[in-house]
């Protein structure tokens, strides 16, 4: 059994096990030599590598790992149910939901599936609607110095559908992080 091991100052440490009897006789030819067992030993890796076209071992970048790459897993029956349901019940397949899990847990994720992306997206796009024709009607009052359009009630009645919508929005947020954490899909509409 070789072990290497670093020195204090400059080199490494080089020591195999072996027998008694070769012990003795490599002591015995060092002291032959006038050399220590070390200085014996250290001569004849020298010696060794020094008469062989041996390489030292380049460093290897790591392998850059494919982006489609696979993975096995193997599931029991019981947990495979349990699969197909959960990403039938995302409107997923189960591979993606696999995926989504996994990548969630590697990075401390919550995901977000497609379908409630694009709910959000909708919404977003709502809101940019809203604040679009306040846009308009402010623009007009400032030009006219008049107010003709909506009144006090109106704007009540469109800040209350914002705040709807944010709150939509919270409720979605809210039970994707409960699905995820409970397994179940749980849809807020």
């Amino acid at each position: 059994m070789a072990q290497i091991g670093r020195m204090a100052s400059s080199g490494t440490h080089l020591r195999t096990w072996v027998s008694e009897e070769t012990k003795q006789r490599f002591g015995a030819l060092a002291h032959e030599f006038g050399l220590s067992e070390s200085a014996l030993l250290k001569r004849s890796v020298n010696l060794m590598l020094s008469s062989t076209a041996v390489a030292l071992p380049v460093a290897e970048a790591p392998a850059k790992v494919p982006r489609d790459l696979r993975l096995s897993v193997r599931l029991r029956p019981e947990d495979h149910v349990l699969l197909r349901e959960r990403a039938t019940g995302r409107g997923i397949p189960a591979a993606t939901y696999v995926s989504m899990l996994l990548r969630a847990h590697l990075r401390t994720l919550t995901p977000l599936p497609e379908r409630e992306l694009l709910e959000l997206k909708r919404a977003v796009g709502e809101l940019g609607m809203i604040g679009r024709n306040l846009n308009q009607i402010a623009r007009v009052a400032n030009q006219t110095g008049n107010l003709a359009g909506p009144t006090p009630g109106d704007l009540r009645a469109v800040l209350r559908a914002l705040e709807g919508l944010r709150d939509h929005v919270k409720g979605l947020m809210l039970a994707n992080v409960k699905s995820w954490e409970s397994g179940g899909a749980e849809t807020t509409r």
